[in-house]
């Protein structure tokens, strides 16, 4: 049987990362994998997450198993951090997942059992892991516009006439925030313009939200998942605590969906117990738990948000250094949207051919569409790939 297997396609960022572990020259820099790091390369266990570990090993009594979907205290408090008040908590249904990618791969089986013959739209680019599941799960799918080459902004002109051939019933992939790959983001307005269109065509949304609090703040992250929230009378939603609670080996994510009344969320939680059960039956309960007693705790809560706000100032001030650095070796500001965009992700703009001379010439790793997280940076990182890229023609 097993002999009748084919050889998969190797994730590209997973094959990156042996690549840059196999490569011997000490000066070699990682911009691949898409993890924080803080200025000495290290991924730290946040303050808050840290000491609520301390409190759960003396408070906890029992390793048994949490309900299918998980805990509802940690449901509860994701909720308010990803939709604040903006929809009666009797239309809400949740599932707890193996991370946010475990949540989006329920949203997918969801929409398969509701809606068979839905399409699934999702921008160009996306995280390539978005497509690839969609196709494993085996729903039909299409792409709209989203990126400007030339500009690297939001391509919304196109992105609106491709929305505009969305059927009643489709399902629309919208990130959150923090797009990735390309760290190009809608504003209010825009937002705003997508939801009165697919309000208009009958459009149901689905909302990635997995940097939360990387971009402009955790508020002003969840604009466009709230708006929606206020809108729509059906919404799914992913949520991922990996990058903002920084428990990526933890794997907890969420699946929040969002239905018409009370009747329609009763429903629609039946079948996400069933998934679950069907999928991996009870979800990891030490991340959720450790999120729920940050957030439940207000000296933690605001501990957490003083180090998430860290982070992300952070990472703002590495975008315009390198912006910056960009303009002094290239004498022009063709760079100058790295200092624009949000979260860990942008794209450069270089070719496959540029980025393998980077790897090759200067041991600079970052993905072939020139993506590169923008937490891989440091002071004394930034002059090295500003020189770099120049020396590729970029």
């Amino acid at each position: 049987m097993l002999e009748n297997l084919t050889q998969q396609p190797p994730d590209k960022i997973i094959m990156l990362s042996g690549m840059f572990r196999a490569d011997e020259r000490p000066e070699k820099i990682d911009l691949g994998v898409g993890v924080y790091k803080d200025a000495n390369g290290n991924t730290p266990i946040m303050r808050a997450v840290k000491k609520a570990e301390q409190l759960l090993w003396d408070a906890e009594t029992t390793k048994s198993y949490t309900a299918l979907i998980g805990d509802g205290g940690f449901h509860k408090v994701m909720a308010d951090l990803v939709l604040g008040d903006t929809v009666a908590a009797e239309r809400l249904s949740f599932a707890h997942a193996p991370g946010g990618t475990g949540a989006i791969r329920q949203i997918l089986e969801l929409i398969k059992v509701a809606s068979p013959h839905a399409t699934i739209w999702m921008s160009d680019p996306t995280w390539p892991n978005h497509p690839a599941m969609v196709k494993g799960v085996g729903i039909p799918m299409k792409t709209y516009a989203y990126l400007d080459d030339e500009t690297r902004t939001v391509d919304f002109a196109g992105m609106m006439a491709d929305l505009g051939q969305v059927n009643a019933g489709d399902v629309v992939i919208l990130h959150g925030c923090c797009h990735n790959p390309t760290g190009a983001n809608l504003n209010q307005t825009q937002w705003q313009q997508v939801a009165d269109l697919l309000l208009e065509r009958g459009a149901i949304p689905f909302v990635d939200i997995a940097y939360q609090g990387f971009g402009d703040g955790l508020v002003a992250d969840a604009y466009g998942v709230r708006l929606l929230a206020q809108k729509f009378p059906e919404l799914l939603i992913s949520a991922s605590c990996s990058k903002n609670f920084g428990i990526y080996r933890e794997r907890c994510g969420l699946v929040i969906a969002v239905s018409k009344d009370a009747a329609g969320s009763a429903l629609t939680q039946g079948m996400l117990s069933s998934l679950n059960r069907l999928n991996f039956s009870f979800p990891p309960d030490h991340g959720a738990r450790l999120v729920t007693m940050v957030l439940n705790d207000p000296e933690l809560r605001a501990d957490w948000e003083a180090e998430l706000e860290e982070v992300r100032n952070s990472m703002l001030g590495l975008r315009q250094k390198l912006a910056d650095a960009l303009r002094t070796e290239t004498g022009s500001d063709r760079y100058g949207f790295i200092a624009e965009h949000r979260g860990m992700f942008s794209r450069l703009g270089l070719s496959e051919e540029q980025v393998a001379k980077l790897r090759e010439d200067h041991a600079i790793y970052m993905i072939g569409d020139s993506r590169f997280n923008v937490a891989g940076l440091s002071d004394k990182v930034i002059p090295i790939l500003a020189k770099a890229i120049v020396a590729v023609g970029g």
